[in-house]
């Protein structure tokens, strides 16, 4: 059974910054590519960050330039450190992981920015 479980959300002022860490277990991992959705209220699920295997990132264009995904193959852990944070950035923040061809989702984390 995969589990994802993720930590460090939180309130934070705008312009602050948070971390984000995101634990994946379970039996005979194999993961592709890690990492972080997001969802505000009456939004899609949209795209924040990935980061492959190989180490090569993706980023949503609201994560560019301020956010950056790192990941701990060893450990099975992917991070998200978010900078310069503003209101629009509040959302649950999900962690993902595709492994073998399932896609997986932890149960999210609470970001909120405050203006």
């Amino acid at each position: 059974q995969v589990r994802l479980v993720e930590s460090g959300g939180g309130l934070v002022q705008a312009g602050g910054s948070l971390r984000l860490s995101c634990e994946v277990s379970g039996m005979g991992l194999s993961i592709n590519a890690m990492g972080w959705f997001r969802q505000a209220p009456g939004k899609q699920r949209e795209l924040v960050a990935i980061i492959r295997s190989g180490g090569i990132s993706t980023y949503g264009d609201s994560a560019k330039g301020r956010f950056t995904i790192s990941r701990d193959n060893a450990e099975n852990m992917v991070y998200l450190q978010m900078n310069s944070l503003k209101p629009e950035d509040t959302a649950v923040y999900y962690c993902h992981a595709h492994i073998l061809w399932s896609d997986y989702y932890g149960q999210g984390t609470q970001v909120t920015v405050s203006s």
